[in-house]
This record gives structure tokens, C-alpha cells and sequence, in this order.
């Protein structure tokens, strides 16, 4: 009797720690789950820890209705904070117009500075809700060229709200904001949806394979222009490095300020200090 009484105790704090392990690994794969990689084309809010430092680039080639264009960029990022997050964007350009549209050539493009604030964030098992402002200021360092967020020679400023729900099993990004041009007349209403979906379970170290379905909408504002793109991705991410590549189609567009784009070929990587 006893020793059925110790049995049925034993069984019951083992079922118990059973429950604490289950709950205690679920909540560290949503924690790495969530640090995977952002979308590639577009944004997300998910931070990762306070005092990481991220060196990435997304390299673009762009074939264009008046040229082809490259821009492979060194982008550095610091979590300063565990809301906050400060980035500069370094871009190397070279340009090849078509006869008639420019003189070809190479060299620094527009430059960039990011800041990201999070302000909201609500985390249950499994899945995270989260709301960030965000501004992207484009330094005039690049020629003016005209090339759409490559190289135009003038200041912008993009202000936007980026929210994301994720989960598991899929996550989902959207992104709205405006991109005010004081010099000129390219002001930009702008929209980006993303969904991604890993093919792999979660583990840790993190060993994940991401597809991405995403869509681009730019409303040139002042001259009643629209485009919108969708960008089809892969990602691989192992522990720190992420490696990702992408295909990014027009759906539809009208004659923009800055030619009509026939597709872009993006390859990204991004290592976590």
C-alpha cells in the first residue's frame, strides 16, 4: 500500500516536470523562433536582445524599362535598447542605362540611417504581436540619377508604422508609411505584406528554412503614379547567419517618375554579433 502510494506520487511529480520542460522549451523556440531573420523585401518589428550588433546586406539587381542597376549595401545595426534599434546603410551602386537615358558608372549610392522604436508588444505561448515606428532617413551621398531608392541625390524622409503577428507555424508582417521628398516631386504613400511560413520545426540552435510571399505598394502622390510588386523568397537561417535570396515581379504599374521596373534579383545575408 505504501509503495503504491510512492509510485503514484513519484508518477505525478514526473508528469509534472514532464509539464514544466514542455512549457519551458516551447517558450525558448517561440524566443528563437522570432529571431530568425526579418522579411526580405519588407520590415517586421521583432527585435532581437539588447546589445546585439547585426552587419547584413541585401543586394539588389534591378532591370529597369531605361537600365540596369546594382546596389549591394553594408548594413549595420545596434539594439541599443531593448525597444529601440539604430542602423546606418552604406550602398555601392553601378548603373548600366540603356542608350540615350545616362552615362553609365559606379559608386556611392544614397545613403541611409535607421531608427526603429518598439512601443507595443504582447507575447502569449507561442506566438507575439508587436507594433513599431520607424524612420529612414535617405542621405543625398549618391549622383542624381534617379534611380528609385538607389541612387537620386536628394534627402527623403520615410516615416512608417510596422506591426507583425507570428507564430510557430507562419508569421505575418504589414508596413505603412510615407516617404516626404522636400526637393522634389516624388513624395511616396507606401504599403508592404508580407507572409512567412518555415518549412522546418523549431529548434535550438536555430536550423530554419523560411519561404516568404510578399507585396509592395508605392503610390507616387504627387504625380498620381502607382506600382505594385510581389516578391517571392527563400531563407536559411543556422544559429547566427542567415542567408536568404529573392525574385521581385511588377503586378502592375503605371509610368512612375522613375521608369517602370521589369523584375529585381535580391541575395542577402546577415550575421548576429
Amino acid at each position: 500500500m505504501l509503495f503504491s502510494y510512492l509510485y503514484t506520487l513519484k508518477m505525478k511529480q514526473y508528469n509534472y516536470l514532464q509539464k514544466i520542460i514542455l512549457l519551458l522549451s516551447i517558450l525558448l523556440l517561440t524566443g528563437r523562433a522570432i529571431g530568425q531573420g526579418p522579411p526580405i523585401t519588407a520590415d517586421k518589428p521583432i527585435m532581437l536582445s539588447e546589445g546585439t550588433f547585426i552587419a547584413k546586406t541585401l543586394s539588389e539587381y534591378r532591370s529597369t524599362d531605361f537600365g540596369d542597376f546594382t546596389r549591394i549595401p553594408l548594413m549595420l545595426h545596434y539594439i541599443f535598447h531593448k525597444n529601440a534599434l539604430v542602423a546606418l546603410h552604406v550602398p555601392f551602386v553601378s548603373y548600366d542605362f540603356d542608350p540615350g537615358f545616362g552615362v553609365d558608372g559606379s559608386g556611392l549610392g544614397d545613403m541611409n540611417i535607421l531608427l526603429k522604436y518598439q512601443f507595443y508588444r504582447n507575447d502569449k505561448t507561442g506566438k507575439t504581436f508587436r507594433l513599431v515606428a520607424k524612420s529612414l532617413q535617405n542621405l543625398p551621398t549618391g549622383e542624381a540619377l534617379d534611380i528609385h531608392d538607389f541612387s537620386t541625390g536628394f534627402y527623403k524622409g520615410y516615416y512608417a508604422l510596422v506591426a507583425g503577428y507570428e507564430t510557430i507555424k507562419y508569421g505575418i508582417s504589414g508596413e505603412v508609411g510615407y516617404n516626404h521628398s522636400p526637393q522634389d516631386n516624388t513624395d511616396e504613400l507606401r504599403v508592404n505584406l508580407g507572409f512567412g511560413l518555415p518549412l522546418l520545426k523549431p529548434v535550438y540552435p536555430v536550423n530554419q528554412i523560411n519561404l516568404y510571399f510578399e507585396y509592395s505598394y508605392i503610390r507616387a502622390t504627387e504625380i498620381g503614379a502607382d506600382m505594385l510588386l510581389y516578391a517571392q523568397g527563400i531563407q536559411y537561417a543556422k544559429k547566427r547567419v542567415t542567408l536568404e535570396t529573392a525574385i521581385q515581379l511588377p503586378l502592375y504599374q503605371t509610368d512612375l517618375h522613375h521608369g517602370n521596373r521589369n523584375y529585381s534579383l535580391l541575395f542577402g545575408a546577415r550575421y548576429i554579433i
